[in-house]
């Protein structure tokens, strides 16, 4: 339960979070509708997979106190995420039209510097802590992550493409905040969990 709960925190607010990616979701969602936006909200599938096994390779070879410390180094790294989120005044809704909206969403996450921090600190640190405790808890964790991050964006494709001519800049400004609040609580929760670990070992 435990690490379900930080996957579905950490999914949640990483899907509405503001960068490349969900960007690249709603401008192509309102250009060529919903189909185009879920396969650029897909994109993760593809990109965070190589993330994941370069960081988890990394993380487990550090000694524990190094991993601890890449884990509170992500905490607070979240936490400035969720900070950002808050501070996001605007967001601009523009039209799209890239010709693959699945290789180019696999361009944007991999280039984008976002993923890969998540991953190489918090993220890789979760997988590796919770395969220690027991391998099916590193499963539960980054299936939910996933499960909720794509879930997430292709609610906001959905919205966005059924919505194109209604849709406010203000309500995604909305959804926008309340993501930073849930990346600031799991954030704080992530750095005094891994610090907790630091001050014990």
């Amino acid at each position: 339960m435990h690490y379900l709960l930080i996957g579905l925190g950490l999914g949640v607010g990483a899907g509405l979070a503001p960068g490349p990616l969900l960007a690249l979701v709603v401008t192509t969602s309102l250009a060529r509708g919903f189909g185009a936006g879920l396969r650029v909200a897909l994109s993760p599938l593809v990109t965070d997979s190589i993330m994941i096994a370069v960081s988890v390779l990394l993380v487990r070879e550090l000694p524990a106190r190094a991993a601890g410390v890449l884990g509170v180094v992500g905490g607070l790294y979240v936490v400035w995420l969720g900070i950002e989120s808050l501070r996001e005044e605007s967001m601009a809704l523009e039209t799209d039209d890239a010709p693959d909206p699945l290789r180019r969403g696999v361009l944007v996450n991999l280039l984008s510097p976002h993923p890969w921090l998540f991953w190489l600190t918090v993220g890789g640190s979760v997988v590796v802590s919770a395969w220690h405790e027991a391998p099916p808890y590193a499963v539960i964790f980054v299936a939910t992550f996933f499960a909720v991050l794509i879930a997430t964006k292709a609610v906001v494709a959905g919205v966005v493409a059924t919505s194109r001519r209604a849709l406010t800049e203000q309500g995604l400004l909305r959804a926008h905040r309340a993501a930073g609040v849930l990346l600031l609580l799991t954030g704080v929760l992530l750095a005094a969990e891994f610090g907790s670990q630091l001050l014990s070992g």
